[in-house]
């Protein structure tokens, strides 16, 4: 490495050195810095809380000393008329002549336009607080605005819209500007499914009552009023004369200075009235800022009939406090810039103007009203925090007079639910929701209109000896649910029937009746009441949590019992079965019959004393088969063994099916024999829609009704298309006509479930047909937004968990019951149940006889063939003498060898038993033909031919 070089330069002269001294000097802050101020002179406004803020701006920054710790700020105040544009281009020269870094205001857009045009001619920064219709122009590249951009602020008002899920919305706007801030809602109806109505505050008046009584005669009650916040003042009071600041209303104020009126008059009206807030209350440095303001403040006059706060820091005073501090930041960082006189007419323009402008644009502060950034092309604020406050529920604090930076808030008017920015959005807090179960809410200490209808065991009129007046009249399980609400939510209530006696329903003209009529004209605050919860209902109304889950089914009479017939016995196996029971007989009998045949095992010698025999028999003949297996079904013996392994098969086989099959049968037959069957001609809805026989319906204009009449289902618009075509018959007017109908004629009356489990448990002769045609719940009716239903809501969900509301119901729907046949022995069986046994036993003995006569005579004419007679009563006629002797012990009249011939095997009236002369007993002596063995025969014959 080189050694380093020695420095060869000769020193500094000290003429030199102080030149040098003094060119630092000259580059250094101004120790004095002058801003420009045009203010606007409103009367009867805030006395000029813009103008008071831009001097206790500069104050502020002159005692601090750590933004400008060398450099003084002073002003130049000129205040003009409003909407004066030529005075404000003269005020603005005469400041550019004085000297001046920038220039603030005026407010107003004609004025800001003047004066705006001048700076930007003369490149000197125009900063403004207030909000102003941005129109891109070369010439505003001397502009910075602190106020939040209209667009911004309108995409926030929107997702807030969104977010209380309002249909139908009522924009009111003091002048044009407001249609411009407003244009991303006003965009929003063909985007989403809101419904918007314009309408403008009459111009060159403050009296809006006109505009106010419209509104409240077309029912709206979600509305958005983009108005100063001195004119929205005006609208509150009116608006209370008006009867208009109601639970039912809700208004959102798109001015961000809702802070600064006093509510002291509506907060307990129950109204809601939602608002923004952008100043940043939550950090010290603004806490004290504002208190420090506000203490300057209270030294004004107090102006009470203004509607106004005294004291309060209002938006724009914020703003301007920002933007003084903006510029001042800005300029430290320009520490070469000197400010010179302009003149208008010369237009040369300040050579430190676009490095200042760009500084300001460039600068990030955190300010009175938050993060401040700003877009480095056009000088519009993009960073910003809303706070979204909400006028108080529960609040039971008069707010003292302002002392703090947040004095209405901390004095219990408003309250903060949420907050907006342009980056993350809307986040609702809602702080509301943790004071739901407070007995100090808006529901509280309220009197509340109730609509209800007479309906069993719902709402009846309670029986008493001495005339009851008021909601003593009632009774039910509505009014046991009214007053346990009452008690939970802390109001009182006054109860009164529907004047038309209906539940609600839409005609073809799309108006309503019943109790949702008397909701949506809020006549009534609660609807409580068997009311179901509808699709179409929830669109005009809204209900709470069910308390109660049903479903439609069919009331009808009880079908009478059926006496079991003769045959009843046969009752237990299906008329299939007991055919195939026959033909599984057959056909293992006839199977046992071939197996038999096969089997070498199944013949025997019937001669086991001659074992060379050739001659051997089967026991299992096709008649002795069939007797096996008839045998086996009756479960007794046919005396018919099977010797070989496979009939022995066939036999067990046919044993276990005979075991089976007579098991259950025998426990199936004292079911059917004790037990009466009731039989309904109709067992469900799809019986109902296939005949036309048992006419049926429903309550007119009930949500049953409407049910069918909007179901796409095909078996329930069948049933509509027949309740329909006969309207005057098949839809009745209330349950209890259409119970009658059920009880006096063949009617089936489609009705809630629970009502049906009411009426059967107190009349015998009904029962429910079928399950559930749909699942449903009934609910608390309020009108649309009404702030009752989510407390509504929750105190129905704790009496759900406490087990209430199943205690109300039992007490309600137990009833005396039906009586059930019970006793302790088993009921006799009488002729109707097993009379058929008789029948087939006595039908069974005629066969019997009909076939021994059959034998009989069959026989009879086989022996005549053979004796060469043509009947008995001829062999009578030609031997009339009396019939031998019979002996029964075998022993017979005759030679011998007419003995030894009966092949010893005869027995009295037998085939084997020889009577006199060889004949066979029951011949010409004995009186009946007796057949003859074939070596009997034989003997006959050789005995005629020796006697020949």
């Amino acid at each position: 490495m080189s050694p380093p070089r020695p420095n060869t330069r000769p020193p500094l002269h000290p003429r030199a050195a102080l030149c040098l001294l003094c060119l630092g000097v000259a580059h250094a802050m101004p120790q004095v810095l002058r801003l420009g101020g045009i203010f606007e002179v409103v009367e009867g406004g805030p006395s000029g809380a813009e103008e008071l803020a831009f001097k206790f701006a500069v104050n502020s920054i002159n005692r601090n000393r750590s933004l400008l710790p060398n450099t003084t700020l002073t002003y130049d105040i000129q205040r003009i008329n409003v909407f004066d544009s030529f005075e404000a281009s003269r005020k603005a020269c005469d400041q550019l002549s004085l000297g001046v870094a920038s220039i603030f205001g005026p407010p107003h857009v004609s004025s800001a336009n003047s004066v705006q045009s001048i700076c930007s001619a003369l490149e000197v920064p125009h900063v403004q607080s207030a909000w102003k219709q941005h129109v891109a122009r070369s010439r505003d590249a001397f502009y910075a605005n602190l106020h939040p951009e209209y667009a911004s602020l309108s995409r926030a008002i929107l997702e807030l819209v969104q977010h209380f899920h309002w249909r139908l919305v009522t924009v009111v706007y003091q002048d044009s500007t407001g249609l411009i801030r407003l244009q991303e809602l006003i965009k929003a109806p063909s985007r989403y499914s809101i419904r918007l109505k314009i309408r403008q505050l009459p111009t060159g008046t403050k009296d809006a009552r006109p505009l106010l009584r419209e509104m409240k005669r077309a029912k709206e009650f979600h509305v958005i009023f983009d108005c100063s916040h001195t004119t929205a003042a005006e609208i509150l009071k009116q608006a209370l004369s008006m009867g208009m600041m109601t639970e039912y209303y809700h208004y959102i104020f798109t001015t961000l200075d809702m802070l600064a009126l006093n509510m002291e008059n509506y907060r307990y009206t129950g109204v809601n009235m939602t608002g923004f807030r952008i100043l940043n209350t939550d950090s010290s440095y603004v806490a004290s800022t504002i208190e420090k303001w506000t203490m300057e403040r209270l030294q004004a006059s107090p102006r009470p009939e203004s509607g106004l706060l005294d004291g309060i820091m209002t938006t724009d005073a914020a703003l301007m406090y920002d933007a003084v501090h903006v510029v001042s930041a800005a300029s430290q960082r320009l520490p070469s810039m000197t400010v010179s006189s302009l003149q208008c007419h010369r237009h040369k323009p300040w050579r430190f103007g676009p490095r200042l402008i760009a500084l300001i644009r460039e600068t990030q502060w955190d300010g009175l009203t938050g993060r401040i950034r700003f877009n480095k092309t056009n000088g519009l604020r993009t960073d910003f925090d809303l706070d979204i406050v909400s006028l108080q529920e529960d609040g039971l604090d008069k707010p003292t007079r302002a002392t703090g930076p947040d004095s209405a808030l901390r004095g219990g008017v408003w309250s903060k639910i949420g907050t907006w920015d342009p980056s993350a959005g809307l986040n609702m807090t809602d702080g509301r929701k943790e004071r739901a179960g407070n007995a100090s809410d808006i529901i509280s200490n309220r009197s509340l209109a109730v609509t209800t209808i007479l309906e069993d065991p719902y709402v009846m009129y309670k029986k008493s000896d001495k005339p009851l007046y008021g909601n003593e009249r009632f009774e039910g399980y509505c009014i046991d649910l009214l007053r346990e609400l009452a008690n939970i939510l802390k109001f009182t209530y006054d109860v009164h029937l529907v004047g038309d006696g209906k539940y609600g329903a839409q005609n073809e003209h799309g108006q309503w009746n019943g109790m949702v009529r008397e909701l949506m004209d809020h006549k009534a605050d609660l609807a409580v009441a068997p009311l179901t919860i509808t699709y179409v209902r929830e669109k005009v109304i809204d209900f709470s949590k069910p308390f109660m889950t049903l479903g439609i089914s069919i009331l009808y009479r009880k079908p009478n019992g059926t006496n079991p017939g003769v045959f009843s016995f046969l009752n237990p196996l299906s008329p299939d079965i007991w055919m195939y029971i026959l033909l599984a007989c057959l056909g293992v009998s006839c199977v046992l019959f071939v197996i038999a045949r096969f089997s070498p095992y199944e013949w025997y010698n019937p001669h086991p004393c001659n074992p060379d025999s050739d001659v051997v028999e089967n026991n299992f003949t096709l008649l002795n088969s069939f007797w096996f297996g008839v045998g086996a079904l009756m479960q007794q013996g046919s005396e018919l063994m099977p010797k070989a392994l496979s009939t022995r098969i066939v036999g067990g086989i046919w044993w276990f099916f005979t075991l089976i099959i007579i098991s259950s049968y025998t426990a199936n037959l004292a079911a059917f024999l004790t037990v009466e069957r009731m039989e309904s001609p109709i067992d469900s809805a799809d019986d109902l829609a296939k005949q036309t026989k048992i006419e049926y319906g429903a309550v007119r204009d009930g949500s049953t009704m409407t049910f069918f009449k909007k179901s796409k289902i095909t078996t329930y618009e069948k049933m509509w298309i027949f309740m329909d075509s006969r309207a005057q018959t098949s839809l009745v007017k209330s349950n209890d006509e259409g119970i009658n109908r059920v009880l006096t004629t063949d009617y089936a009356f489609l009705m809630e479930s629970t009502n049906i489990e009411f009426v059967t448990q107190r009349n015998c002769n009904l029962t429910q047909i079928g399950g559930l045609v749909d699942s449903k719940g009934y609910g608390v009716g309020t009108p649309i937004g009404s702030p009752y239903r989510d407390k509504i809501t929750i105190a129905i969900l704790q009496l759900q968990e406490e087990g209430k509301l199943h205690m109300m119901k039992e007490k309600w729907w137990r009833g005396n019951g039906c009586p059930e046949e019970e006793s302790k022995e088993a009921s006799a069986l009488g002729v109707q149940n097993i009379g058929g046994i008789f029948i087939v036993l006595a039908a069974g003995l005629l066969l019997s006889v009909f076939v021994a006569v059959g034998e009989f005579l069959y026989k009879a004419r086989q022996n005549a063939e053979l004796h060469k007679v043509s009947c008995i009563l001829s062999r009578l006629r030609r031997d009339p003498g009396p019939p031998g002797p019979v002996s029964l012990s075998g022993l017979v009249s005759g030679p011998p060898e007419a003995q030894a011939g009966g092949g010893g095997r005869g027995h009295a009236g037998l085939p084997g038993l020889a009577g006199p002369a060889g004949g066979p007993v029951g011949g010409p002596a004995g009186g009946l033909p007796l057949p003859l063995r074939p070596d009997e025969r034989r003997l006959r014959a050789q005995s005629s031919l020796q006697s020949v």
